[in-house]
C-alpha cells in the first residue's frame, strides 16, 4: 500500500471552493478500483491549509488516477486556488 499526502496552501478567499470542488475529485477517486481511501483535512493550527491523505493498491493504481479525467481536470482547479505550490510526498506502510 503507498500512501500520499498533498500539502495545499489555498487562498483565505477561496477556502469554501476549494472545499466544493475537491468533493468532486474526492467522490471519483474513491471509486477507482486501486483506491482504498481518499480524505481531505484541514489544518488546526492554519485555516488554509488543506491536506489530501490518500491510499493506493499500488503504484500503477496512483499512475491511473494521475491520468483520470477527474484528477486532469480538477487538480489545475484547485490548484488555481492556492497561493503557492504545494507539498506532494508519497509513503510506504511499514
Amino acid at each position: 500500500m503507498i500512501k500520499i499526502v498533498a500539502k495545499n496552501y489555498v487562498k483565505p478567499e477561496c477556502t469554501e471552493a476549494f472545499r466544493e470542488t475537491a468533493k468532486e475529485l474526492i467522490e471519483k477517486s474513491c471509486a477507482e478500483e486501486g483506491n482504498i481511501f481518499y480524505t481531505l483535512n484541514v489544518s488546526k493550527k492554519d485555516p488554509n491549509t488543506f491536506v489530501f491523505i490518500e491510499a493506493w493498491k499500488d503504484q500503477a493504481a496512483i499512475d491511473f488516477h494521475n491520468n483520470s479525467e477527474h484528477f486532469t481536470s480538477i487538480v489545475p482547479k484547485l490548484a488555481k486556488m492556492c497561493d503557492r505550490e504545494g507539498d506532494v510526498e508519497l509513503f510506504d506502510e511499514i
